[in-house]
């Protein structure tokens, strides 16, 4: 098997394994109960959550941990206060629809993106009044790897602050950020890029799946969306995934270690793939992660390419899993210009750490060959 879709899915690594292994087993004590094994198990919580916290230069106590990103996301949006007629939230167009959909349901109002899938300054500025109390820009775009600029769009909400600070204007107005795709390759801190609200998920870094945090800044006030026992500050209530979290901190802790080396391998391994497949169009050339490259493929049906590929056990995407298995089409390519063939004849592939350089090359060969047979059977038939 070749697995080119590491931006849908990541396997979880042996050493995360390894280390989660104890409290699936021995230390399976809730973390709430009063006896001692359950307080040690507890202490090794709180630890590995203040080791998340610590890789994008937060506190533990600034951390809620949920069941992943789309929880996370939706958590974030109950800082806003009930909308009462004026478009409180602002949120890029190219966001996942976990964003998207939370962001509609509060009246939200899209910013446009450049042809490069960056975020439009301008249009960003023009967009928000002195009732905007909510920003949600991914950090890294989930279809085409689209690394944006937050630390220019803090600066422009410093100004905005300060103009409502002249004018008596008492609104907050928060910036959240979806780093669900960035955390394998990019190095975070929350003060730097002035971010109020971060979205992290494990499943994108190595980490088991079903476990996210949501970092809150001492600026945003949040409303629970899961009632309970009151564990996370009362802002996620359910007994604690003592194994998961461990897990997603030591799957930080790795990605942390080696950011330069993979960004360079990823450079690398995508440079030999660009070289070594024919008659394609890149659209995703400038500001994106290293291990993101969508192809374009035109008047030939990208679904497919996918069937095809499979069959020769080669795994891609046409853009974001949840999308692609309801056959919708990608409004991220729609909203950086794309026309519907360009959009139909689009794959999606992300490298990772189930891959090696000759992985690549052999992918190349096969994706060529499935090509080729698919614009001949194409002529054959018209």
């Amino acid at each position: 098997m070749i697995y080119l879709d590491h931006a849908a899915a990541t396997p979880i690594s042996k050493k995360v394994l390894k280390k989660m292994e104890p409290y699936f087993l021995h230390d399976f004590f809730n973390p709430s109960a009063a006896y001692m094994p359950a307080k040690k198990v507890n202490a090794k919580y709180e630890a590995a959550k203040a080791s998340i916290a610590h890789t994008i230069g937060a506190k533990s106590s600034d951390l809620i941990i949920t069941a992943g990103a789309t929880e996370a996301n939706n958590l974030a949006f109950t800082a806003i206060k009930k909308p009462q007629g004026a478009k409180k939230v602002l949120y890029l167009e190219t966001e996942h629809d976990s964003v998207r959909q939370i962001a509609q349901k509060y009246g939200g109002e899209k910013i446009k993106v450049h042809s490069s899938g960056i975020i439009d300054l301008n249009d960003l500025k023009n967009k928000i009044t002195d009732e905007t109390e909510l920003i949600s820009i991914a950090l890294v775009n989930n279809e085409i790897g689209t690394i944006q600029p937050l630390a220019e769009v803090s600066a422009i909400i410093r100004d905005v602050k300060i103009q409502r600070l002249k004018k008596g204007i008492k609104t907050k107005l928060l910036l959240h950020s979806d780093a669900s795709q960035a955390l394998n390759l990019i190095d975070i801190n929350v003060a730097r890029l002035g971010i109020d609200l971060l979205t992290m998920n494990s499943a994108k870094v190595y980490g088991p799946k079903g476990v996210g945090a949501l970092y809150v800044s001492h600026d945003a006030k949040l409303n629970p969306i899961i009632l309970g026992g009151g564990q996370e500050n009362g802002l996620r209530s359910g007994t604690e995934n003592v194994p998961g979290v461990i897990g997603f901190a030591e799957a930080l802790e790795e990605a942390k270690k080696h950011l330069a080396s993979n960004r360079k391998k990823y450079a690398t391994w995508k440079k030999v793939l660009l070289k070594e497949l024919h008659d394609y169009e890149l659209i995703n050339k400038k500001h994106t992660l290293d291990n993101f490259i969508v192809i374009c493929y035109n008047r030939i049906d990208a679904e497919r390419l996918i069937f095809l590929l499979e069959e020769k056990d080669v795994y891609v995407s046409t853009g974001a899993a949840c999308a692609a298995s309801k056959g919708v089409r990608s409004h991220v390519l729609k909203a950086i210009g794309l026309s519907d063939t360009q959009i139909a004849g689009s794959l999606r592939i992300t490298l990772g750490e189930t891959n090696d350089e000759s992985q690549i090359k052999k992918a190349a060969k096969i994706i060529n060959e499935v090509v080729e047979k698919e614009r001949e059977r194409i002529k054959n038939a018209g």
